[in-house]
């Protein structure tokens, strides 16, 4: 919602104002979509999908054995 705070616009004056906030909002919806990273087929050659997504064993004498269990 957009208020007008202060004056007195004209019709084609709001009309003018609102057309360049959807405007940018238009633009920038469309940047968000395009931006790198926004597309699926790319997170297979994220470096951040090598790094184990759990707990690391403890250090001890029996931590190999846990160092390969399934997720």
């Amino acid at each position: 919602m957009i208020k007008v705070v202060r004056g007195n616009p004209t019709p084609e004056e709001l009309a003018a104002a609102l057309a360049v906030v959807r405007t940018r909002a238009a633009a920038a919806a469309a940047a968000a979509s395009a931006a790198p990273g926004s597309d699926r087929t790319d997170e297979w050659a994220d470096p951040a999908s090598t790094i184990p997504r759990r707990r690391l064993p403890h250090p001890g004498p029996r931590a190999w054995r846990t160092s390969y269990w399934p997720r």
